[in-house]
């Protein structure tokens, strides 16, 4: 197994929220995470759709796995979300995070949440920082 995916299996496996969403790891390679959730009823609102913190949730851990996929501790600093559009029990949701510019220092990332019809649900952008610290996984 490769150094990224061995990140990602651990920060699943590590992570509380991702346990609790259930995260399915779909592909990972470095400075890109593609991740899924099935919508579930304990996952609605009073409206009967997706939460927003449940979708920002999982863009959050597509986000993190991407940063961190090099090795190197990556820790958020900012993200921002925008929902163009709702999800439902049941709606399968895929995440893909990807690398938009990367520094000793920093990085910058965009997630795009879709269903698998491909309809956009929602857009995150994040930026990490990045520590002198090597994560251990093994």
């Amino acid at each position: 197994m490769d150094k990224a995916l061995k990140i990602a299996h651990f920060m699943r496996e590590h992570d509380k929220v991702a346990v609790w969403l259930g995260v399915d790891l779909l592909e990972v390679r470095p400075g890109y995470a593609r991740v899924a959730i099935t919508v579930r009823e304990d996952m609605l609102n009073a409206a009967g759709v997706c939460q927003g913190g449940v979708t920002f949730s999982l863009a959050d851990f597509a986000f993190a796995v991407a940063s961190n996929s090099h090795g190197k501790l990556a820790l958020a600093v900012s993200a921002q979300i925008y929902y163009p559009a709702s999800s439902r029990l049941g709606d399968r949701l895929i995440a893909e995070a990807r690398e938009v510019n990367l520094t000793e220092k920093t990085g910058i990332y965009e997630v795009e949440v879709r269903k698998e019809d491909g309809t956009l649900v929602a857009f995150f952008t994040g930026q990490v920082v990045r520590r002198d610290m090597e994560l251990k996984v093994d």
